[in-house]
């Protein structure tokens, strides 16, 4: 029986544990040796001793860059390889902290696209406020984001907020019937015909006007407002505190309402809308349209929708805003003879009528219509044109014109269009949509007007190129510009030429037919 003590053992002898020993010995020697390099790499160098000799002279300081953290010494391995030591003790650096926060924005100014924008926001809190201050414009959904103020907080620079939807209360009514907010009719778009509102749905007057007060005290340099179901007090509020805006927009509006933007003195756009069919309902009158033109001699552009008014209203405004240019009339409540005023405004260049279901039923005598001898450009879209006297009336005070558009307008028949022929110095002309209006009735007017320059006809399927007379083929090669795609269903067979789309039914009719 063997005996494993050491005792026993003879030393002459090999065991099998020295010959491991003694064939391995070379890989045992690499772990000692690379354990030493770990630890040597993580340990300081030694201190050089120092010489008694005299020191060496000093040598020039050399030049490094400002800003730069200068490399960790190196030393030298048994292999000759180049280590760094000290690597545990390089403190990391933010190179973003070190640019200043307006070299940032400036930069950040430089980036385009709202997804770019998103992306820098999340990077940290720093760069989420400097995105935050870049905001100019902002749309709000919701009306919490106001009341809480985090809007002034996340936004401080603002000068362009809508509040507009956010002072709608979204309910399952509203989705229910199909009301939907887009830029259709302003910016509105409404699905049902039917809806149930008496100012259910919009935010109490007390909520909004606490709303503007806040603004106002932290948008000083607000140049635009949009906003819905307020009161005079909380336009005084903007007034007092916002005095560089310079457009407002006023959504369910009344006379009440109007008498603070006086208080708005630089004020040049101003668009009210006082009633839209189907959502909300509210009166601007004549009282309504002189407490504004008394108010505001500074407009250029003013747009009036579902305004209530007479011939006094637009007189004073003609009267009072002598700068005004641009006048826009949408769905239009005046009354009989209000056309003739606009005589009053003897600066306005553009003249807009859009969803209008007419003119004026009484225009007068043409004698009492007067002129807008400063009017360029005439703009007709989705109005009813039923009504010949009143049709000539708008010419007749639009004689100036140099541009015409006629978009979508029903019942524009050839003798109403007749009446067009008026406007001698006509230079621009667009009949889109005219389905009524025939080849005969725009060679008529077309031909009379000597100085015309430009022509549009655009889906106008009564217009036929088979009937174009030699004379008005003439007048096409002489003018400067000319787009002539009058019928839709030629519009639609070039696009869809060697597609091959109108005879893929034709086996599935071939099996139906008897």
């Amino acid at each position: 029986m063997s005996s494993c003590s050491i005792e026993n053992q003879n030393p002459n002898t090999s065991s099998p544990w020295s010959n491991l020993w003694s064939k391995n010995k070379k890989a045992l020697d690499q772990v000692v040796f690379s354990t030493i390099r770990r630890r040597s790499f993580y340990r300081k160098p030694p201190p050089t001793p120092r010489r008694r000799s005299s020191p060496p002279p000093p040598s020039p300081p050399s030049r490094q860059p400002e800003n730069l953290t200068p490399f960790p010494p190196f030393e030298q391995t048994l292999n000759n390889e180049t280590e760094i030591s000290n690597f545990t003790q390089i403190p990391p650096h933010d190179f973003i902290s070190l640019v200043s926060d307006e070299t940032l924005m400036q930069i950040l100014s430089k980036v385009e696209g709202p997804a770019q924008w998103k992306s820098n926001s999340l990077v940290s809190k720093s760069w989420l406020d400097l995105q935050g201050r870049l905001v100019k414009s902002i749309r709000v959904f919701d009306w919490g984001f106001v009341k809480s103020g985090r809007m002034f907080i996340r936004f401080p620079n603002l000068i362009d907020v809508d509040l507009l939807h956010g002072s709608v209360v979204s309910s399952n009514c509203t989705k229910s019937l199909g009301l939907s907010l887009g830029c259709e009719f302003g910016p509105f778009c409404i699905d049902s015909d039917i809806f149930l509102v008496k100012n259910r749905t919009l935010l109490p007057v007390n909520e909004v006007d606490l709303g503007l007060k806040s603004l106002a005290s932290v948008f000083q340099n607000l140049q635009r407002l949009v906003v819905m179901n307020c009161s005079e007090i909380g336009l005084l509020d903007v007034a007092e505190g916002c005095h560089t805006l310079q457009e407002l927009v006023l959504h369910c509006c009344n006379d009440q309402v109007l008498r603070a933007i006086a208080a708005f003195k630089n004020l040049q756009i101003l668009k009210l809308i006082g009633t839209v069919d189907g959502f909300y309902s509210s009166l601007v009158s004549d009282i309504g349209l002189t407490i504004m033109a008394q108010g505001c001699k500074r407009l250029v552009k003013l747009e009036l929708r579902g305004c209530e008014g007479s011939y006094d209203g637009i007189r004073a405004i003609g009267q009072c805003c002598q700068m005004l240019e641009e006048l826009t009339l949408c769905d239009h409540r005046m009354d009989d003879g209000w056309l003739s005023a606009l005589s009053y405004c003897e600066n306005l260049k553009s003249l807009r009528f859009v969803s209008c279901k007419r003119i004026d039923q009484s225009p007068g005598l043409d004698e009492h219509l007067g002129r807008c001898r400063m009017l360029e450009r005439l703009h007709l879209e989705r109005c009813q044109l039923r009504d010949k006297l009143s049709l000539r009336a708008l010419f007749v005070v639009c004689q100036s014109v140099r541009e015409m558009v006629l978009k979508d307008c029903w019942g524009l028949k050839d003798g109403m269009f007749l009446n067009a022929s008026l406007c001698r110095r006509l230079k621009f002309l667009t009949l889109e949509g005219c389905s009524r209006l025939t080849t005969e009735g725009l060679e008529s007017v077309v031909l009379s007007l000597k100085e015309l320059e430009s022509l549009r006809v655009i889906s106008c399927k009564n217009v036929k190129e088979d009937e174009v007379s030699p004379a008005l083929s003439t007048l096409f090669y002489t003018l400067k510009d000319l787009k002539w795609t009058p019928d839709n269903k030629l519009l639609l067979s070039t696009s869809l030429s060697g597609s091959g789309m109108g005879k893929r039914g034709g086996k599935f009719f071939k099996k139906l037919q008897i």
